[in-house]
């Protein structure tokens, strides 16, 4: 008779645990080290890791790919939490942190290996991707959106010295960050409070 209470109390106390799915996301935004720093703070993400995404080159290296010859662009893979932010929610928090306007870079990184882009895994993403373009344009008061929309095909993890660098490296990225100009763009179009 007791391990049936057992068993009841067991069953009624594990259906009670959200059974959370963890999804992922590839996003590309400029400078890896500043969209993973950004992304890693948003609640309900549970990792994103820094990598290259979009190109023709099977395994690029970061030299290879800062050169702009692989058709790779500096990209993250954030793994989120569904049941804390859902997918248009996360894009909407990219968006936020990188400038939609400009595809020929990002701030002072130029060239098509640092444009922004939404890498979506099926026509469900796609179709998400494309109302949440739509709303920030809207409400940052921008006249164009040009962050590329494109399957995603793969997605390498760059190198292990890239990986959390703003945590590892905090003055050179900080120096880095500032110089880039890319807060400076945030704070004029959002404000200071993200």
């Amino acid at each position: 008779m007791k391990r049936i209470k057992i068993l009841i109390v067991l069953t009624v106390a594990l259906s009670s645990i959200s059974m959370a799915e963890i999804k992922t996301a590839y996003l590309a935004g400029g400078c890896f080290w500043c969209t993973e720093a950004d992304m890693e703070k948003v609640p309900g993400v549970i990792d994103v890791i820094s990598g290259y995404s979009g190109g023709n080159v099977e395994s690029p290296t970061y030299d290879q790919v800062s050169s702009g010859t692989t058709g790779h662009m500096e990209s993250i893979r954030v793994e989120y939490d569904s049941d804390k932010i859902s997918y248009s929610q996360l894009l909407y928090r990219f968006l936020k942190v990188i400038d939609p306007t400009d595809n020929e870079g990002q701030f002072v990184d130029r060239g098509y290996q640092y444009s922004p882009a939404i890498f979506y895994q099926n026509s469900n993403e796609e179709d998400i991707a494309k109302k949440v373009l739509k709303q920030i344009q809207q409400d940052g008061g921008f006249t164009d959106i040009k962050v590329k929309l494109l399957p995603i095909n793969k997605f390498y993890v760059a190198e292990k010295y890239h990986q959390d660098y703003y945590k590892k490296n905090p003055v050179r990225y900080e120096y880095y960050r500032y110089r880039s100009g890319r807060d400076q763009f945030l704070e004029k179009v959002w404000g200071k409070k993200q």
